[in-house]
């Protein structure tokens, strides 16, 4: 299952200097983890605001919840998660898309 998950960091830069780079640096390292994982599969940053947009992938919510909760900045972060569904252009995409490769293969 699919989520868009809208992460604001603004309390991670309320931090001093020096604890604020430590937990970035953590935070990395996780997020390259989560990626390598499958859950995290494309994050983008919000221009001109401290917060990013992400396509998390995950077995259910609380499979998401877990992983989300394995952030070190997990305590200063708020959240906005949204469940995704396949678009009905895109289903009908990969419907027609299944039919001709099985009709090519069978000729």
């Amino acid at each position: 299952m699919d989520f868009l998950v809208r992460i604001d960091t603004t309390a991670v830069y309320r931090l001093p200097d020096r604890e604020r780079k430590e937990l970035i640096e953590r935070e990395r390292m996780r997020g390259r983890e989560l990626h390598a994982g499958g859950f995290l599969r494309k994050a983008w940053s919000l221009p001109g605001q401290k917060a990013n947009v992400g396509i998390w992938s995950a077995r259910d919510a609380d499979q998401l919840t877990e992983a989300l909760q394995s952030l070190p900045i997990w305590p200063l972060i708020t959240l906005e998660i949204t469940p995704l569904a396949t678009h009905p252009l895109f289903a009908e995409i990969a419907r027609e898309g299944m039919e001709m490769c099985c009709s090519l293969a069978i000729r």
